[in-house]
């Protein structure tokens, strides 16, 4: 064999149902380290990607939901088992995505996988935190019970690769969403590498779907979709933040806005994708 060999480049694509498609649009762009270096295709998303990741979304969530709260955070706890055996994979994209130095990179990857165990521990403990039973004048028991959005659409962090895509991700659905989420433009590869993972993990096919491609393109098409129920924008520059609120209005969609990563708005985030439902029930003789 020749020395002189071409590199295989590989093309990432999307995430979408479980499966791995190219964009409809037949779109790539090209993935650079911070010194400008080469590093992978990646699929470019279109809005008829988004609608149909959706649509997959819409369709996995009530089963999503209708499973044990013990058993989608069993599902999350698997993701992370995954993610902890490829640390140093994830740790070498970080480090070559974002610039850091490769202690910084895996450190970076250590906070995401924790957090995802954190929101996996949180799956049976919703209904404790956010319902409740309430005191009513009458032969009734009356109770507060949280409910998932639905489906709810995401925008990772530009910069913080990992990590940024897990606290936009999973507080949404260990919370009983599905979720429609767009890794960062430029440093899409960390998240794609999650994605894989999960669709090899028992994660159903829907639940999680990962886009990735330009957020200025995509941004207004998800504050718009009128199946979508909840938009977090927590990582959009502020000034670009009116027009996607006031468009999420349109179909009275819930929207996170807060940034940073602290416990705090990870528990906001949840708390934000959540709906509660009232039930009655007469007391028993």
């Amino acid at each position: 064999m020749s020395e002189n060999r071409l590199e295989v480049r590989k093309t990432y694509k999307l995430l979408i149902n479980g499966a791995f498609p190219r964009s409809e649009s037949g779109r790539t762009y090209e993935v650079l380290d911070a010194e400008g270096k080469f590093l992978a295709n990646v699929a470019q998303a279109s809005r008829k990607d988004f609608r149909e990741a959706v649509v997959a979304a819409r369709a996995a969530q009530a089963k999503w939901w209708s499973q044990s709260a013990y058993n989608r955070g069993q599902v999350i706890y698997r993701l992370a088992e995954m993610a902890e055996s490829r640390h140093g994979e994830l740790a070498e994209v970080v480090e070559a995505c974002e610039g850091v130095k490769a202690k910084e990179a895996r450190k970076s990857v250590s906070r995401g996988i924790d957090r995802m165990v954190w929101y996996a521990g949180w799956t049976d403990k919703i209904s404790q935190i956010f319902g409740g039973a309430n005191p009513v004048a009458g032969p009734y028991f009356n109770f507060s019970v949280p409910v998932p959005s639905g489906v709810v659409a995401a925008i990772a962090h530009p910069a913080n690769s990992f990590e940024g895509l897990i606290d936009v991700t999973f507080g949404a659905i260990a919370a009983g969403n599905s979720v429609v989420v767009l890794a960062s433009g430029d440093r899409p590869i960390p998240a794609v590498l999650l994605g894989e993972m999960s669709a090899v993990s028992d994660f159903p096919g829907g639940v999680l779907n990962i886009l990735t491609g330009n957020a200025a393109e995509l941004a207004p098409v998800m504050a718009a979709h009128e199946d979508v129920d909840g938009f977090d924008i927590g990582n959009i520059e502020a000034n670009a933040r009116v027009e996607l609120i006031t468009s999420a209005a349109g179909s009275i969609k819930r929207v996170f806005e807060s940034e940073g990563f602290d416990e705090a708005n990870a528990v906001r985030r949840m708390r934000t994708f959540i709906e509660t439902s009232t039930v009655w029930h007469t007391k028993g003789q």
